[in-house]
């Protein structure tokens, strides 16, 4: 369509909004033909009731910032998305939704109406499983840099592991398996258990597990283990499991964290982490049963051998006593023969022995007899000499003493005779006194108080006078 516009003088082309659209609409069928295979994050997925179509937009992300690059709005259509979104489910093992990666295969279409979209015709979900893939290696090489990925593996699972801190729903038809399995185990083992109630699938599991945790983490004496347990499902449902911040949350609890999130395919990175991984809650209880019979044994094994043992010493004293009692008669009759021949032959010496004893002891008296005089008189003569040496140390003692006392006598009455009454008032001083009393503080004494001042010559009177 054209215009001549008289009062510019000139000549325009103009177009109205949907002829304008439809020759954009042409130049991107001209441009666009074919297919294209397009690498994009699904954002704000949603499927129509009634229709069956599904809506949705592929944006694209700054890898380092997140902030957003492009943006375009997309749709699959019913008949597509009924084929596309369980194979892709199948496929990848988690569900069709917003914040996948996915590579689609899309037309470009522009329509008058509603403008540019992309139309999905296909999926490949081995893009999305590669990048899974990815992103889960990438958890698990930063937790093994930073040094935890195996700090739970490597804390000692008790022997008894009977308080236990169960995580999980409280709704989940696992953990009433959990329990059935402890309470009603064959060998009445007695187990306590505490519920911190969590959400195990969706986008709130992470940050409602990392708070059941804490929980547990406040009252970490009351507890052996930590059990982690849902009941089964689709894969897509343990997404929440290979986050980071819940696998190093558990990598790092200083409890051993023993999961059953009831999955026997995959090993989620919270599996990876914890101290044993089983595939259901019930293998769980089974694992803890176990423990508690394998700590039976090991008691029953040393009840055993320390039975066995006893048996065995006591065995060996006894036939040891049996031998003595066998060979005690033939013992002492051999001892007493012994004795009764050494008491021969000392009966025999005795008299000879006798002898010579006497004599020996009668020239120790003639000896004695001897030297007694001289070894008398030489013992007076040496206790004279310390009698006298003593006698002398006391006298010098006393005399010490005396001095002393005399000389400490001498400056007692010096000081006395200088601390007299006398002498003070020789000295210029007076004392005065109040009813016969003295006088030391002027607040004692008030107008009209008679006093009587003594002085090294006499004394006056006087009143006090304000």
């Amino acid at each position: 369509m054209y215009r001549n516009d008289e009062n510019l003088g000139e000549s325009r082309q103009e177009f109205t909004l949907l002829e304008l659209n439809n020759r954009i609409k042409g130049v991107i069928q001209q441009s666009f033909p074919d297919t294209y295979w397009v690498r994009a994050e699904m954002s704000d997925v949603r499927q129509h009731a009634a229709s069956g179509h599904c809506y949705l937009e592929f944006v694209e992300k700054h890898p380092v910032n997140g902030q957003l690059l492009a943006k375009a709005r997309g749709s699959i259509w019913a008949k597509t998305f009924r084929m596309i979104k369980p194979y892709f489910e199948m496929e990848t093992g988690q569900s069709f939704a917003s914040g996948i990666k996915v590579l689609v295969k899309v037309t470009v279409e522009f329509h008058e109406l509603y403008g540019y979209s992309l139309t999905v015709v296909d999926i490949d979900p081995t893009y999305t499983l590669g990048d899974m893939v990815r992103r889960r290696m990438e958890i698990i090489k930063q937790l093994q840099e930073e040094g935890v990925f195996s700090l739970n593996k490597e804390l000692d699972c008790p022997l008894l592991p009977q308080r236990i801190a169960v995580i999980t729903s409280p709704s989940a038809a696992g953990y009433e398996d959990f329990m059935k399995q402890l309470v009603q185990n064959k060998s009445g083992y007695i187990f306590y258990t505490h519920l911190f109630p969590a959400i195990m699938q969706g986008e709130k599991t992470e940050e409602s597990v990392i708070g059941a945790l804490d929980k547990v983490y406040r009252h970490l004496d009351c507890f052996d283990v930590v059990v982690i347990i849902r009941g089964g499902g689709a894969t897509s449902d343990l997404l929440s499991f290979d986050s980071y911040l819940l696998a190093a949350n558990c990598a790092q609890f200083p409890l051993p964290i023993i999961t059953g999130i009831g999955h026997e395919r995959d090993d989620t990175v919270v599996d990876m982490v914890a101290n044993t991984r089983m595939k259901t809650p019930t293998a769980v209880a089974e694992f803890l049963i176990n423990r508690m019979d394998d700590a039976a044994d090991r008691l029953n094994t040393l009840q055993e051998k320390c039975s066995s043992k006893a048996i065995e010493i006591l065995t060996e004293r006894k036939n040891s006593l049996d031998l003595l009692a066998t060979m005690l008669p033939s013992m002492v009759t051999s001892r007493l023969t012994t004795n009764h021949s050494s008491l021969q032959l000392l009966g025999m010496k005795l008299p000879s022995l006798a002898n010579n004893l006497l004599e020996q002891n009668r020239f120790a008296l003639q000896r004695l007899v001897v030297t007694l005089p001289a070894t008398a008189k030489q013992n007076m003569e040496r206790k004279n000499s310390v009698f006298e040496k003593i006698d002398s140390m006391f006298r010098k003692s006393v005399d010490d003493f005396l001095l002393k006392r005399k000389h400490a006598l001498e400056l007692s009455e010096q000081y006395v005779s200088l601390a007299s009454p006398e002498n003070i008032l020789r000295k210029g001083y007076s004392l005065i006194y109040k009813n016969g009393c003295l006088v030391k503080r002027s607040v004692d004494l008030h107008e009209g108080d008679e006093l009587s001042i003594h002085f090294i010559d006499g004394d006056k009177k006087s009143r006090i006078i304000e």
